[in-house]
């Protein structure tokens, strides 16, 4: 018989994308199904960024881009993150990778040997045990509290740390939660890192440019006194809407990325030159990125209030990303019923909390959809929460 490998075999598959797909067989069945499942900006990619593309395809630059990615790509990013983030990076230390996903997967692959330890965030997004796991490691949840608003505490983390773990993994503006991390969470990472000297940290930052108003997200790539163990990690796919494109990057010291590089030439070889190009000019949309931020804020807004006003349904106001992180008072109902309660009786899709690896009876929901659909996803839900007996 065929013997797999048993860290691949023992994943489980990824929640969020079998929502997703569920959600347009549904929607394909019966057009009033609302789906809110998936991480996808409904905005097209900016046409300049497309314009890039077909200049470049049509110029023939269709070949082979050997290196971590163009010189000017990785320059630019290094612009970016030093004028946007405070970062100290150079482009020596930054690699283009496949779609941030890929990203985190190199970075943990490159830092774990079999056994070795890696501490996450719960809630926490959905792929980081299954990356962990599939490059040997043991995921190690930190859960953070509702009732404190997640915050991070020293305390929390030095529970979990051992002479076994090697990194760990952070993700703001946080999905599912809609967290951005403050600068007195920040200096508690600070503080963690200078105790464990040998710890890494990668901190995910996709939704970096998605923060609302009166918020701001801190790099920790920031710190000076920690930079050197920091891999910062974005990419092009919420900010941009260029999900399909499959473009991140990671950022570190030189040191560390010449070891990630050995991997990635043997696994990806390159991101595609055209796609490489237009991202340059991506990370120059600054007008469009923020049109998108601005819509997103009215679009939350909208949404949370509405669900705020309805009997039986909680949710804090998200300060970045584009989740709505929703706790429903469903007498004997867990994330998982909840979710199946809301999906036959509202016809909304949604992810139950346990995906993300805590329960609290709550279900995340995705507002980077329509006004409309969420307008309508709102009397839905209200029909279906005013037949609920209390």
């Amino acid at each position: 018989m065929l013997q797999f490998n048993q860290e691949i075999l023992g994943l489980q598959p990824s929640k969020s994308m079998t929502f997703m797909a569920k959600a347009r067989q549904l929607q394909a069945a019966d057009p009033e199904v609302v789906n809110l499942s998936g991480g996808e900006p409904d905005f097209d990619t900016p046409q300049k960024i497309r314009e890039e593309l077909y200049r470049q395809v049509a110029a023939g630059y269709t070949h082979y881009t050997v290196g971590a990615g163009l010189p000017e790509l990785r320059a630019r990013i290094v612009k970016k993150l030093k004028e946007e983030n405070g970062c100290d990076y150079s482009p020596e230390g930054v690699v283009v990778t496949p779609g941030g996903k890929f990203a985190v997967y190199l970075a943990v692959r490159t830092f774990v040997n079999a056994g070795d330890e890696v501490m996450y965030l719960e809630p926490a997004w959905v792929s980081y045990p299954s990356i962990i796991e599939a490059s040997g490691g043991k995921p190690v949840p930190v859960r953070l509290s509702r009732k404190d608003n997640y915050r991070i505490t020293l305390e929390q983390l030095e529970q979990f740390v051992t002479d076994r773990t090697k990194m760990l993994i952070i993700n703001y503006p946080n999905n599912p939660t809609g967290r951005t991390l403050t600068r007195s969470e920040a200096d508690v990472l600070e503080q963690f890192l200078l105790r464990h000297p040998n710890l890494a940290l990668l901190a995910d930052e996709i939704y970096e440019r998605i923060t609302y108003t009166g918020h701001e997200n801190v790099s920790m790539g920031s710190y000076p006194s920690v930079a050197d163990r920091v891999i910062t990690m974005n990419g092009f796919s919420k900010s941009v809407a260029m999900t399909g494109w499959r473009i991140g990057y990671l950022a570190t010291t030189p040191e560390i990325k010449a070891v990630m590089y050995k991997l990635f030439q043997h696994t990806v070889t390159c991101v595609s030159g055209f796609i490489q190009k237009a991202a340059v000019v991506a990370l120059d949309c600054t007008e469009e990125i923020e049109e998108m931020r601005q819509s997103y804020e009215r679009r939350r807004d909208l949404f949370v209030n509405g669900l705020n006003a309805i009997e039986g349904v909680e949710c804090s106001i998200p300060e970045g990303a584009f989740y709505a992180w929703v706790k429903f008072d469903i007498p004997g109902m867990d994330s998982e019923g909840v979710c199946d309660y809301i999906l036959k009786n509202a016809k909304v899709v949604g992810v139950p909390g346990v995906a993300y690896g805590t329960d609290d009876s709550c279900v995340r929901f995705s507002f980077a959809a329509s006004e409309e659909d969420l307008k309508r996803a709102l009397t839905q839900i209200r029909a279906a929460m005013s037949r609920i007996q209390r």
